[in-house]
């Protein structure tokens, strides 16, 4: 039973330690290393990004990196993070809708020609 119990902790364990997110403004070298896509140079860079500009506030920032194009950001948002919880991917953002032309007349110089007009009736 004993034997049943400790397989299935590590197992757990295991798991768990599989699909954890690297937190980019923490992970060493050798962490960012592991990353698909990063290599040492590219893992140096982040870190030389990160010592020069501060903490990644968002996992896009990584983009900034050089060598860290939309490909690459692609391969690893699942695998990052910036605070300890998975980087979900941002929906796409929708052009916002321009408001209406306004006119440039005032509302207080519509109300007199207004009131001119029912003087006149």
């Amino acid at each position: 039973m004993k034997k049943i119990v400790y397989a299935l902790l590590a197992w757990f364990i295991a798991i768990q330690w599989a699909f954890a997110a690297v937190n980019i403004n923490s992970a060493t070298e050798a962490e960012l290393d592991k990353l698909p896509g990063v290599g040492p140079a590219k893992a140096k860079a982040i870190i030389e990004d990160r010592k020069k500009n501060g903490p990644f506030k968002t996992a896009d920032d990584l983009k900034r990196v050089k060598g860290i194009g939309d490909k690459n950001f692609e391969k690893l948002k699942g695998e990052i993070t910036v605070d300890g919880a998975a980087a979900a991917p941002k929906p796409e953002a929708k052009p916002e809708a321009k408001p209406a032309a306004t006119s440039t007349a005032k509302p207080a110089a519509a109300a007199p020609a207004e009131a001119k007009k029912d003087a006149k009736k």
